[in-house]
């Protein structure tokens, strides 16, 4: 019923710049938190950024100072620019919604994931 779809992952070298984006489509009334999360292998899925509704945002300190998150409500779509990039960012990452449907009801949609990878 919601679908999120992203787009912006690659190779990059360290210290370069990537801006992931996520677009949510569907039978959607509002969205409220919109997240970004990461899991490199072996690994367990970590929070690296959360935008409110309002648009208060909070970072994981791994990322704090050299990520961005934002988002274009009128388009539906979440963005993170991660500027400064180290290859410990190298992971596959997802973007996450907490999204209204009609009767009142709430749900949480997750994309596929994206992989960004950065080389040494």
């Amino acid at each position: 019923q919601v679908q999120l779809v992203e787009s912006g992952g690659g190779l990059v070298q360290a210290g370069g710049s990537l801006r992931l984006s996520c677009a949510a489509s569907g039978t959607i009334r509002s969205i409220n938190d919109m997240s970004w999360y990461r899991q490199a292998p072996g690994k367990q899925r970590e929070l690296v950024a959360t935008i409110s509704r309002g648009g208060s945002a909070d970072y994981a300190d791994s990322v704090k100072g050299r990520f961005t998150i934002s988002r274009d409500d009128t388009a539906n779509t979440l963005f993170l620019q991660m500027n400064s990039l180290k290859p410990e960012d190298t992971a596959v990452y997802y973007c996450n919604a907490g999204v209204r449907i009609p009767f009142g009801r709430d749900t949480t949609a997750w994309g596929q994931g994206t992989q960004v990878t950065v080389s040494s």
